[in-house]
């Protein structure tokens, strides 16, 4: 897997080295494992804003994405994280040792919101997954606009990122991921100025169409690749 990507200046000074030294060893375990078993390439990584924080938006298709989106990125990932994900104690150390944000779904996620925002406006990246759930057939579902005020608040651009080969790989139901040729594909982002100038309903459609062709061109790529094997 190629690590191409722009250079982005450290936005997580203020967690501990033992923290930021953790992250990259487990990228590099994964990228390692990705480029090995899942033949994964990522392509796009020119439309990454170099600095400041962004709001990633991506396409839901397997547990795997929020591994195979944050090996996309040289800088750290923040992740989104329901509440429940929590009450397991072997998984709550895994992601409270990536710092991830608890969602409560069932609630009004205001604190996370708020965790959110705060770390856009540090300088971070977050994933978030507006389909909200993971896809029942590979194909992208309708987009949530939980994330808008978010979006409006922050003065960050909007990322689309999508994945291809994934839902192949680890569908629902499905105990362990199988060993599947993996594309991602990382689009031009809908910057502030024009979140600023748009009412909802407009930056919905544009993400909508941008995070719909990200996918189109994974899913051709990915289909190129299979036919030379």
């Amino acid at each position: 897997m190629k690590t191409d990507a722009p250079a982005r200046p450290p936005a997580d000074h203020q967690r501990s080295l033992a923290k930021r030294l953790w992250y990259d060893a487990l990228r590099v375990v994964c990228r390692t494992y990705a480029a090995a078993v899942l033949k994964i390439r990522c392509e796009g990584r020119e439309h990454i804003p170099p600095r400041g924080g962004a709001l990633v938006v991506g396409n839901h298709q397997s547990q795997l994405d929020p591994i195979l989106f944050g090996m996309a990125f040289n800088g750290r990932l923040n992740y989104l994280a329901r509440q429940s994900l929590f009450r397991h104690p072997l998984f709550r150390w895994l992601i409270q040792s990536l710092d991830a944000i608890p969602i409560d779904r069932e609630g009004t996620g205001l604190g996370g919101l708020k965790e959110t925002l705060k770390r856009l406006k540090r300088g971070e990246m977050v994933l978030i997954f507006p389909e909200g759930t993971r896809t029942e057939d590979g194909e992208i579902g309708p987009l949530k606009p939980g994330f808008l005020s978010v979006a409006k608040r922050s003065g960050v651009p909007l990322l689309p990122i999508a994945v291809e080969g994934a839902y192949e790989s680890w569908p629902k139901g499905q105990a362990i991921p199988l060993p599947k040729v993996i594309q991602v594909e990382i689009g031009l982002p809908i910057t502030p100025e024009e979140i600023e100038r748009s009412t909802e309903a407009e930056i919905m459609s544009e993400l909508d169409r941008r995070l719909r062709e990200c996918h189109r061109l994974a899913r051709e790529k990915r289909d190129r690749r299979l036919k030379r094997k």
